[in-house]
């Protein structure tokens, strides 16, 4: 064989592996993108950008974002289009949510054999699908809205990829003792490909009822999402208060949102319905018989730790004692320290998952960056605060939902929240300074006011839900290492999530016509 020359090299190198047209993709967007910038228009040239990454993200079975889209968050950066101060910014406005990823995610790892034991067991005994579905959804809400969404998706694609494991070592004749690859399909016998698809889809399903259940509760609480305490305190709300104000509209899209999910696998809509194949259901029954045949002490001291640790952090974040990364690190030291992990190869494994995506976060708050310093949403937040009555609410719902599907929600609530307030409170900035310029407007403007910040609450929260660049669980999960073995790719996400998009949406807007 002819060894390749020099120059060559250097080619077959940029993004290795990747298709030719991806490649050569990325490198006209390097291209045009200072063209556009320098020469015709800056407004243009970070529209094009935000295209540019969400290609990126949709192809992210063909190249993990990181690298391509960090090319493109560098150019940026290098053109003027943001500034390394923008992004600094941007990250320390978002360190609670880095912290998160870097440790609440790992803290996950160490409790996913208990986890991969309670649910194993839930899966083989709840032996309806709509059944399922509709405990996952539900335990995706109901968890969000005292948790984090990211730390909810966390835990069940640990266990999606536990149950994954089992089958696919079974299917490729591997002990659990080997080393083995669940992205290597090649051992896997003809006749037992078409369960192992079955399965890949029966777990897209769960995984996206779970997600979408993470929005669903995420909406209706102070704590359910980032955004949701930025909005509480714009309008000086407590924990009772804003449930209170958003329920008008939460509460309905829930009710909804199980509706849908209830639709979409009675009528096999869009990829939903698949089945939990007899062959899987088997092998993970025998998984369950010879795993409970194996409690030993040891394994029941070591879930015992595990499930108290995880009642410890269902408090801690319940009451938000702290911010939710300093509670997982909290996790990782109590249950590597009271289960014997010592040694440093095991908390390496804990932090692969998290670390790659939290790079993404970061790469991705460059190009928001770019949304801020070209004040690429202002005409449209001029506009809103233009209308008036419910003209005006519609308008504040349907804008942040189609800014949140492009860019990140909490980014989208922080800016229109912010542009509210100032509107309506002037420069008030501490929560007396709020109280005090609430109850000096009239009764009619204040439940404008109110109303407005309902509108931006479930705007950014539901309508996301259409695109996984909305919501940091989607992203997390689409970037994880269980998507290419699911085969959940951007377009699948997007696919699957459009039933819930469409009914939850067309359900807020409603909502927010007749009830607010």
């Amino acid at each position: 064989m002819k060894e390749q020359s020099y120059g060559a090299s250097f080619i077959n190198n940029f993004l290795g592996n990747t298709p030719s047209w991806y490649k050569l993709s990325i490198l006209a967007f390097l291209i045009i993108n200072p063209i556009l910038f320098l020469f015709v228009d800056k407004t243009l040239a970070g529209w094009v950008l935000i295209g540019e990454f969400i290609f990126t993200l949709a192809l992210a079975l063909k190249c993990y974002p990181l690298p391509s889209g960090g090319l493109l968050a560098i150019e940026a950066l290098c053109l003027g289009m943001t500034s390394p101060s923008t992004l600094l910014h941007e990250v320390e406005a978002n360190l609670a949510v880095i912290l998160l990823l870097m440790f609440m995610v790992a803290g996950i790892y160490f409790m996913k054999d208990f986890l991969l034991f309670i649910f194993a067991r839930l899966l083989v005994n709840v032996r309806s699908k709509i059944g399922l579905s509709l405990i996952f959804s539900f335990l995706g809400a109901f968890l969000s809205a005292f948790l984090d969404a990211l730390t909810v998706t966390a835990v069940i694609i640990a266990v999606a990829y536990g149950f994954y494991g089992i089958y696919h070592r079974y299917s490729s004749k591997v002990s659990k003792s080997d080393s083995h690859s669940l992205s290597d399909d090649s051992k896997i016998a003809e006749e037992q490909r078409e369960d192992l698809d079955n399965f890949r889809g029966f777990l897209r399903n769960l995984m996206m009822h779970g997600a979408v259940g993470t929005a669903l509760g995420g909406a209706m609480t102070q704590v359910g999402e980032p955004q949701n305490l930025i909005i509480a305190a714009a309008a000086g709300w407590n924990f009772v208060e804003f449930f209170l104000h958003c329920a008008y509209i939460s509460v309905p899209v829930f009710i909804a949102g199980l509706f849908t999910c209830i639709l979409v696998e009675v009528t096999h809509l869009l990829g939903y319905g698949y089945k939990l194949p007899d062959t899987v259901r088997t092998v993970l029954e025998e998984d369950v018989k010879e795993s409970s045949a194996k409690l030993t002490p040891a394994i029941k001291a070591k879930y015992t730790i595990q499930a108290l640790v995880g009642i410890i952090l269902i408090i801690s974040l319940a009451l938000h004692i702290a911010e939710v990364g300093f509670i997982g690190l909290m996790v990782i030291i109590l249950l590597t320290a009271f289960n014997g992990v010592t040694d440093e190869h095991h908390f390496g494994h804990a932090f692969t998952e998290a670390l790659p995506f939290t790079a993404l976060l970061v790469v991705f708050f460059a190009i928001v960056g770019v949304i801020q310093d070209l004040q690429l949403f202002k005409p449209i937040i001029d506009y809103v605060l233009a209308l008036s009555g419910k003209e005006q609410l519609l308008a504040f719902f349907a804008a942040n939902g189609v800014l949140s599907a492009i860019s990140d929600n909490v980014f989208v609530a922080t800016v229109y929240m912010g542009e509210v307030k100032s509107h309506f409170l002037g420069q008030a900035r501490s929560a007396q300074e709020i109280a005090t310029a609430v109850s000096g407007l009239s009764e009619e403007v204040r439940q404008q006011y109110y109303n407005i910040a309902v509108a931006i609450n479930m705007g950014t929260n539901i309508p996301s839900v259409a695109t996984p660049n909305g919501q940091a669980a989607f992203l997390f999960l689409l970037t994880s290492s269980l998507a290419p073995l699911i085969r959940l790719s951007y377009l699948e996400m997007m696919k699957l999530a459009l039933p819930y998009a469409v009914i939850m949406t067309a359900t807020g807007l409603l909502a927010t016509a007749y009830l607010l």
